[in-house]
C-alpha cells in the first residue's frame, strides 16, 4: 500500500488526508493539537494518529514521504527543524502549503544537505477539494515527481487531470502564488460589478438572477461566479456580512515579485489595496483627505460617529 506521513489538518490538510485515505494510501497524520489528529483517524480506515514525529516516522516504509501542510514561515520552519535530524537520505519532503517560493527554495537547499528530496507543490481546490479534488502544481525534480505520482493522482481531480510537473524546485510555488494573484483579481472585478448593479436602486436588480443568466453561456461564466450567485441567493444585500477582506501572504508576494521583474500587474495590485482599504488601513488617509479639502476649500468634515 502506498503510504506517507501528513502534517497539519487544517481546513485543507485534513480534507487532503481524507480523500488520500479515501483512496487506500495509509496516511500518518499529526496535528499539533492531537484531538484532530486522532479524530481524522477515527473517521478514516487508512489514516493513523501520531502525537509524535519519531513514532510517525518509525511506522513508515523508508524511504518515507513526509507531506507539510503548516502556515508559511515560523510554523514550516519549526517543524522542519524538528523532522530534519530525524529524515534520512532518499526522504522525500513535500510542502503542500501556501508557501514564498524563495522560502521552498531555501528549504530544498537546506534539505539537499542530507540527499533529503524536496517538492513543492502550490494546492488550490479549498473547502470543496475533498470531493471534487485539488488542482496540484508540483516544482521539483522528476525522480521525486513520479515517486509522488500515486499520492498526485489520489487528490487530483483525475488521473489525468488537474495537476502540473511546473518545473525545478520553487516553480510550484512560484505558479500558485501567480494563481492567486489572478484569483484576486476576478474576484475583485465580481465584487465591483455586482456593487455597480446593487447601486442602480431604480432597477431595482434582482442579482441572483442576473448572475444566474451570466452562468449560463456568458464569458464571465466562472465558479467564482457560481459561488457569487449562490451568496446573493441567500442573502441578496449581504446584510449581515461585515465589508472586511483578509488578505494572505499570496497576494502581496505576487505583487512584491511583479514589481521585482518589472511586470506590470495593475488588477491584482489595486485588487490587493482594495483589500488593505476594507480592513480599515485606508482610513487615516481620508481623514487627512477630508481635513485638506477643508483646509482649502473650508468643506464641511463629518465628525467620528455622525450620521449626517
Amino acid at each position: 500500500m502506498n503510504q506517507l506521513a501528513l502534517i497539519g489538518l487544517g481546513r485543507m490538510g485534513g480534507n487532503m488526508a481524507r480523500r488520500l485515505a479515501r483512496a487506500g494510501i495509509a496516511v500518518a497524520v499529526h496535528n499539533r493539537t492531537y484531538d484532530v489528529a486522532r479524530q481524522l483517524a477515527a473517521e478514516e480506515a487508512h489514516a493513523e494518529a501520531f502525537e509524535r514525529f519519531e513514532d510517525m516516522l518509525a511506522s513508515l516504509v523508508r524511504p518515507r514521504i513526509v507531506w507539510l501542510m503548516l502556515p508559511a514561515g515560523a510554523a514550516t520552519d519549526g517543524a522542519l527543524d524538528l523532522l530534519a535530524p530525524l529524515l534520512d537520505g532518499g526522504d522525500l519532503v513535500v510542502n503542500g502549503a501556501n508557501a514564498y517560493y524563495r522560502d521552498s527554495l531555501a528549504q530544498a537547499a537546506r534539505l539537499a544537505e542530507k540527499d533529503i528530496d524536496f517538492i513543492d507543490a502550490g494546492v488550490s481546490g479549498g473547502v470543496w477539494g475533498l470531493a471534487n479534488g485539488y488542482a496540484l502544481m508540483l516544482g521539483g525534480s522528476a525522480q521525486g515527481i513520479a515517486r509522488l505520482k500515486p499520492v498526485i493522482e489520489a487528490l487530483a481531480p483525475a488521473a489525468d487531470q488537474g495537476w502540473v510537473h511546473c518545473g525545478p524546485v520553487g516553480s510550484g510555488h512560484y505558479a500558485k502564488m501567480v494563481h492567486n494573484g489572478i484569483e484576486y483579481g476576478m474576484m475583485q472585478a465580481l465584487a465591483e460589478g455586482f456593487a455597480l448593479l446593487e447601486a442602480k436602486r431604480e432597477f431595482a436588480f434582482d442579482l441572483a438572477a442576473v448572475g444566474e443568466a451570466w452562468r449560463v453561456g456568458s464569458v464571465v461564466r466562472s465558479w467564482l461566479l457560481d459561488l457569487t450567485v449562490s451568496a446573493l441567493a441567500k442573502d441578496p444585500r449581504l446584510q449581515s456580512i461585515e465589508p472586511y477582506v483578509a488578505d494572505s501572504g499570496e497576494g502581496r508576494w505576487t505583487v512584491l515579485e511583479a514589481v521585482e521583474q518589472g511586470v506590470p500587474a495593475p488588477v491584482i495590485t489595486d485588487a490587493l489595496y482594495a483589500r488593505f482599504s476594507s480592513q480599515g488601513r485606508a482610513d487615516f488617509g481620508n481623514k487627512l483627505l477630508a481635513m485638506m479639502r477643508k483646509g482649502f476649500g473650508g468643506h464641511a468634515v463629518k465628525q467620528e460617529g455622525s450620521h449626517e
